[in-house]
């Protein structure tokens, strides 16, 4: 079966190493070059840059809805997306007699939208995964395929993904194989269960010390990107991993109670976290152990 292929990200690469594994993939979707680095180097996109490796067509139009003639030319019968960051519209929809299929990062109807991972994280969700769901013009409503799901535990985002970028693959590789053997058993979502999830900013990123728990959650949500955020001394600390302390600590909520070879534990209105990881804007990323020894915080400061 002939495999039209849409993504942009390093997220998305194992998916494409699966299907062209699997299956012929006779073209590949993505965004345009974009300027990346100080030096705003214009630069191709992972997905772009394998297909470009291997020989496959590449269309990397800011706008594909306004090319359908080219996507037709690819001679395609079925495509997979996923994170390919662009709406497809009903004219390309309509060009693939097997469908067009997304790999969504949750296990739908919950998070649909534009930052599923984050969201689990953040809702404090045991589990998470992968839908396989086929693609309408509505956002991620369509009927389901297949789920592939693992649990969350104390990931970052970056962590997650990595997971769950492994999990689209396998979910591919299935998916094609029911599609090819015909007619595909899939499950309608319940529209009374769904729910969505915005683009995340660094708004949405400063800390707040009234509760450890929703803290932590932010701050592995956070991380790799945008980074969750707070102020210490007047000067920006964005911090890459912590987790909850199980005894109470005492201090006042953002204070460090603690900032030795054991960590740098923070206490919160309720609770208190244990930074592992974090860096000073414009700095690099340390350890807490190096920031301790390097006397960048030290017990009785103040996070904000």
């Amino acid at each position: 079966m002939k495999i039209v292929f849409a993504g942009s990200p390093e997220y998305s690469l194992p998916t494409l190493r699966s299907l062209c594994a699997c299956g012929e993939v006779v073209g590949v979707l993505t965004q345009p070059d974009k300027p990346v680095g100080r030096k705003k180097i214009l630069t191709p996109t992972p997905v772009k840059q394998y297909a470009a490796e291997h020989g496959i067509p590449v269309l990397d139009l800011p706008k594909i809805r306004d090319h359908v003639d080219e996507v037709r030319a690819l001679g395609g019968e079925v495509m997979f997306t996923c994170a390919y960051g662009q709406i497809l519209s009903k004219d390309i929809l309509a060009l693939f007699p097997n469908g067009v299929w997304n790999l969504h990062a949750s296990l739908l109807p919950k998070f649909r939208g534009a930052s599923p991972i984050q969201a689990a994280i953040l809702a404090g969700e045991r589990y998470t995964g992968v839908t396989v769901m086929r693609t309408e013009e509505a956002l991620d409503s369509g009927d389901m395929l297949l789920v592939k799901r693992c649990e969350v535990g104390q990931k970052t985002c970056g962590e997650l993904s990595e997971e769950l970028s492994r999990l689209s693959a396998e979910a591919a590789e299935e998916a094609l194989g029911y599609i090819a053997a015909g007619h595909p058993q899939v499950l309608m979502q319940d529209e009374a269960a769904a729910t969505y999830c915005k683009k995340i900013s660094k708004a949405d990123a400063r800390l707040n010390f009234a509760d450890a728990d929703p803290a932590v959650r932010l701050i592995n949500a956070m991380s790799p990107s945008p980074l969750a955020y707070c102020m210490i001394g007047g000067v920006q600390l964005n911090i890459h991993k912590a987790e909850l302390v199980d005894s109470p600590c005492g201090g006042e909520p953002g204070e460090v109670v603690r900032a030795d070879r054991g960590g740098i534990v923070v206490s919160c209105g309720s609770g208190a976290f244990k930074i592992i990881s974090a860096q000073f804007a414009g700095g690099k990323k340390l350890s807490a152990c190096d920031l301790v020894n390097g006397r960048k915080i030290k017990a009785g400061d103040r996070l904000e």
